[in-house]
């Protein structure tokens, strides 16, 4: 029988390898080259970007009975990009505690931060290949619904629109988009069928919605092209938006999403949304202060 350490090593392992071969040079800073073989970045990148060295990452990597402290684990989350649910999967595969629970996701950096909130009015947020929301802005945070009221595990485009109500309310097609929404996870998958952050994701679903698993079991795929979509929202009433995704790396991972108005009635409404986000804001503020507000952060999770 193998030891739990050892399942526990290989694991790692495993997890630290396929997050290294999922990111281009690219978009950590380094260049390409011309005779790069290795999918991704290449180990000894992953320890000079992680300030660790080579050698010992190669350890980690075949999965050696090495110690692994926590502020190397924090560094090599950092290095690979990882997303909240990534980061905690790498610190309970290492049996360590994150020293930074609440660290931000990489993904989205001050200026992707400040990109969104320039969109504005335009609803826009960062999406990783799971469908959860890392970040967006004050107009896309009411598009749908207060999405700062959920918890952040919560804030994913699947499990809201198979179980949030005030989320279904507003899709106007909302068996079009079910149906579609369950395709791109299945889609989206397959190059994930073991990761637990994916499998957790199903397991969720399939638990909470009887409507999903009778989807889920068509084995439906449907790909990731732009649609318009109408959302009526509770604040504005009807609006059409030209959904678009942005690719910040390989198509199954993170993503800028914006909801374009298509017509003129829909661009006077999410501006209309803007501006009463901003009256409730000021109000707030004034009501705690007795000052005038200023301009809220862009919001981001994790």
């Amino acid at each position: 029988m193998v030891a739990e350490p050892d399942i526990r090593r290989h694991e790692l392992a495993a997890f630290l390898r396929s997050r290294r071969e999922r990111i281009s040079p690219e978009q950590v800073g380094l260049p390409r080259g011309m005779r790069r073989r290795t999918p991704g970045l290449r180990r000894e990148e992953v320890a000079q970007l992680s300030a660790v060295g080579v050698t010992w990452y190669t350890w980690l990597e075949q999965a050696r009975p090495i110690q692994v402290s926590p502020q190397v684990l924090d560094a090599l989350a950092s290095a690979l990009l990882l997303d909240p649910t990534e980061r905690a999967h790498l610190f309970s595969l290492a049996e360590q505690a994150d020293p930074h629970p609440d660290t931000p996701c990489p993904t989205v950096t001050p200026a992707m931060r400040a990109l969104l909130d320039q969109l504005e009015p335009i609803p826009a947020a960062v999406q990783n290949g799971r469908y959860d929301f890392l970040a967006y802005n004050r107009t896309f945070g009411r598009l749908f619904r207060d999405l700062d009221a959920l918890p952040r595990e919560d804030r994913n485009s699947l499990w809201l629109a198979f179980t949030d109500d005030a989320f279904r309310s507003t899709v106007a097609d909302l068996p079009e988009v079910l149906n579609s929404l369950a395709g791109k996870l299945r889609a989206a998958m397959a190059e994930h069928l073991a990761e637990p952050a994916w499998k957790a994701l199903l397991h969720r679903l399939q638990e909470a919605s009887p409507e999903f698993r009778r989807i889920w079991a068509r084995h439906d795929v449907v790909d990731q092209s732009s649609r318009v979509k109408l959302i009526d929202n509770a604040l504005v009433g009807l609006l059409r938006l030209e959904h678009n995704n942005l690719w910040l790396g390989p198509t199954s991972g993170p993503r800028l999403v914006t909801y374009v108005p298509v017509d003129e009635a829909s661009r006077a409404g999410v501006e209309r949304l803007q501006g009463l986000i901003l009256a409730e804001e000021s109000a707030r503020h004034t009501a705690h202060t007795g000052q005038a507000d200023g301009a809220r952060p862009v919001v981001a999770v994790g």
